[in-house]
């Protein structure tokens, strides 16, 4: 089954007969990470519904069972990936903040954990960077939905920041967490994909200083 064609069913399936809602959790999880290495792979279109299947080491009707297209089944990959990236963002700012960091350090172990999700997901980031660029806007909305939840985190920091004076008034929060957001990912591509000899120590310490030099003396003088 190639392209988008449809599988059988109608939106995300429920839980298969006799299975329980951690094993479909499981499964689900072994077909995004199954599809998400094949389409990093070979591309969208060229991806197969039997191979993702194949792949994730189940029968083909478990993929009827969870999702209804292959277009379903892509849409929600991006959703859960950028939703995990999020929820890594909001946990290493949160850890900062209650060890008694500033938002500025929250800034910094939020690029930190973007850098480790990243090492730790290559092929989705490279797919996510994919979409941004492409020309068919198929899942754009998904895209924007998903992004903005990744960039709220970071933004909702920016915000306490300026609230709490660490960071200037005239800071542009929206641009800035969109800046803060795509250094990483463009970074963490780049590391990835031409210096992977490098430690992700030194990844993070040289867009620390960046972070540290340029968001860092925004802060207020007062």
């Amino acid at each position: 089954m190639n392209g988008s064609t449809g599988l059988r069913g109608g939106a995300v399936r429920g839980t298969a007969p006799g299975a329980t809602p951690g094993r479909r959790s499981t499964t689900r999880r072994r077909l995004f990470d199954a599809a998400v290495t094949l389409i990093a792979e070979q591309g969208f279109s060229a991806t197969t519904v039997d191979e993702i299947a194949d792949r994730a080491g189940v029968a083909k009707g478990t993929v009827y069972y969870n999702f209804s297209s292959k277009n379903v089944l892509y849409e929600e990959l991006l959703r859960d990936g950028l939703d995990l990236l999020a929820d890594s963002l909001r946990r290493a700012a949160d850890t900062t903040v209650a060890r008694g960091g500033t938002r500025v350090d929250a800034l910094d172990a939020m690029i930190r954990a973007g850098l480790d999700f990243i090492a730790c997901s290559p092929a989705l980031t490279q797919l996510y960077v994919a979409e941004l660029w492409r020309t068919n806007r198929t899942w754009r909305a998904t895209l924007q939905s998903v992004r903005g939840r990744a960039l709220a985190v970071v933004e909702s920091v920016l915000e306490d920041a300026v609230r709490t004076g660490e960071l200037s008034r005239e800071i542009d929060v929206p641009l800035t967490a969109s800046a803060l957001l795509g250094m990483v990912l463009v970074a963490a591509l780049d590391w990835q994909s031409f210096q992977p000899d490098r430690s992700v120590d030194e990844v993070h310490a040289a867009l620390s200083r960046l972070l540290q030099g340029r968001v860092g003396s925004a802060a207020t003088s007062s």
